[in-house]
C-alpha cells in the first residue's frame, strides 16, 4: 500500500463496455492500470454481477447504470460515459455515492454535422428510391422532386455544440438558418433565433433535432408538431429516440405531409449487432434509416477515447473533477510533495470545518484547499505537507455528510 498512489493502480479495476475504441484501453494500461473490455451492452442484471470490484466503469449508449446497478456497486469511483449523451446513467443516484461521471460532449460533433449536411443532401434528391430503382434494374432518370439546398431554409432544435456548428455549414452551403432553443444561444453567422417550436415548423423545409436526451424532450415530434411543418418539409432526427414519435411520423410520411425522413436513432435499438431491427418506417418511401451511426466516424470515436479516458485519468490520478456532470468541477495539478486528501460530501453546514478540525487535532499544515459545492454535494481537496497517522482516515471518514473519501500520495 505503500508508494506515490495510496492504492496500486494494478489492482484497481476498470470496466470498459460496448467496444470502446482501444485507444482508451491503451492510455489506461499505460497508466498502470487493470482494464477488461466487453465488445456489447449488459443488461441491468448482468451489469449488477459484473460490477462488484469494479473502480471505474466505461460504457457508451446502450448500458444502463441504474440506482440498482449503482447500488450493488461496491468499489465504483466513477463512470464514463464515451459519447455525448449522460441520460443512461442515474447522475443524481452516482453523486448520492460519491460517483463522478463524465462525458466526452464535443468531440463527435463533427461526425454528427456532416452526416446531417449528408443526409439532407441525399433526401433533397430523393437518391436512396433511386439508387433502389437502379438496383432492381429501373432507370428514372427525372428531375421532378429533386432540390438543391441552396435557398432552402434549415430549422434547427437545439442549438448546442452540434446544431451551432450545423448551423455554420448550412449556411456556407447557401442555406437559410432558423433555430429554436430553451435556453439562450448566440446565433452563429446569420442564423436566426424564433421564439418557438411552431414557428420554426411553419417557416422550416428541413426540420433537424439536436436536443438532449432528458425526458422532457420525449415525444417533442408528435403529430400535432408534424401537422404544423411545411408541407413537403423533410424531418432529420440525429438526436435520441424517445425525442420523435415514430407512428405519428410513419402517418405523416404515409400522408405526404412530411415529405422524407433521415432517422438515426429510435425509442428501442437492438444491444448487439446480432440482435433483431424493426420500426413502422421500415420500407417507407424517401426514408433514410441508419443504425445510430451518427458520431461513429474512426475520428470521432479516437477523439471521444481520448477525451474520456483523459477525465477518468485526471480524477484517478489527481482528484480533477473537470467537466464531471454529476460533482463540482474542480481543476487541480498532480500531487508534489505532499499527501492529498480528496471528501466528498453531502452540501451541509459544518462539513469542512469538521474536516480542518481533524487536520488541526492530527498537527496536518495544509499547502493548499479547495471546496467546490453544488446543489448537492460538497468536494474538499486538501494537500498536506506531511505522513498522518492511519487514525486520522478513519476520523474523516466518520465525519456526518461524507460519501466518499481517498488519499493520493
Amino acid at each position: 500500500m505503500s508508494g506515490r498512489w495510496s492504492f496500486p493502480r494494478s489492482r484497481m479495476k476498470i470496466l470498459l463496455l460496448e467496444n470502446i475504441h482501444p485507444l482508451a484501453v491503451q492510455r489506461l494500461r499505460e497508466e498502470g492500470y487493470s482494464v477488461e473490455t466487453l465488445k456489447g451492452a449488459l443488461d441491468e442484471d448482468a451489469l449488477i454481477e459484473r460490477i462488484r470490484g469494479v473502480h471505474v466503469l466505461g460504457v457508451r449508449s446502450k448500458t444502463n447504470v441504474s440506482a440498482r446497478v449503482l447500488e450493488a456497486a461496491d468499489k465504483l469511483m466513477a463512470v464514463a460515459a464515451f459519447c455525448i449523451g449522460t441520460n443512461q446513467i442515474d447522475l443524481e443516484a452516482a453523486a448520492d455515492r460519491g460517483v463522478a461521471a463524465f462525458n466526452a460532449p464535443y468531440s463527435n460533433t463533427r461526425s454528427v454535422v456532416e452526416l446531417a449536411i449528408g443526409l439532407t443532401v441525399t433526401l433533397m434528391r430523393d437518391v436512396v428510391d433511386k439508387s433502389a430503382a437502379m438496383h432492381r434494374g429501373a432507370w428514372n432518370k427525372s428531375a421532378t422532386g429533386s432540390r438543391e439546398l441552396r435557398g432552402k431554409t434549415l430549422g434547427i432544435v437545439g442549438y448546442g455544440a452540434i446544431g451551432s456548428q450545423l448551423s455554420v455549414l448550412a449556411e456556407a452551403l447557401g442555406m437559410r438558418v432558423v433555430f429554436y432553443d430553451v435556453v439562450e444561444r448566440l446565433a452563429l453567422g446569420n442564423a436566426r433565433r424564433l421564439r418557438s417550436l411552431d414557428a420554426l415548423l411553419a417557416e422550416a423545409d428541413v426540420v433537424s433535432l439536436h436536443v438532449d436526451g432528458r425526458q422532457s424532450n420525449t415525444n417533442l415530434m408528435g403529430p400535432q408538431q408534424f401537422a404544423r411543418m411545411k408541407p413537403g418539409a423533410l424531418l432529420l432526427n440525429l438526436s435520441r429516440g424517445h425525442v420523435v414519435d415514430i407512428g405519428a411520423l410513419a402517418q405523416a410520411l404515409g400522408s405526404g405531409r412530411v415529405a422524407g425522413a433521415a432517422v438515426d436513432v429510435f425509442p428501442e435499438e437492438p444491444r448487439t449487432n446480432d440482435d433483431p431491427f424493426d420500426s413502422p418506417l421500415m420500407g417507407l418511401k424517401n426514408v433514410i434509416l441508419t443504425p445510430h451511426i451518427g458520431g461513429s466516424t474512426e475520428e470521432a470515436q479516437e477523439a471521444i477515447a481520448d477525451f474520456a479516458a483523459e477525465r477518468v485519468l485526471g480524477y484517478l490520478n489527481r482528484g480533477d473533477t473537470t467537466f464531471s456532470v454529476n460533482l463540482p468541477n474542480v481543476q487541480l495539478a498532480d500531487v508534489t510533495g505532499g499527501h492529498r486528501l480528496l471528501h466528498i460530501h453531502r452540501n451541509q453546514a459544518g462539513v469542512l470545518a469538521a474536516i480542518n478540525r481533524v487536520l488541526a487535532d492530527a498537527g496536518l499544515n495544509i499547502l493548499a484547499q479547495h471546496l467546490k459545492t453544488d446543489e448537492h454535494t460538497g468536494y474538499v481537496i486538501a494537500d498536506v505537507d506531511r505522513d498522518y497517522d492511519r487514525a486520522l482516515l478513519a476520523d474523516l471518514k466518520a465525519i456526518p455528510g461524507t460519501l466518499r473519501f481517498r488519499i493520493l500520495h
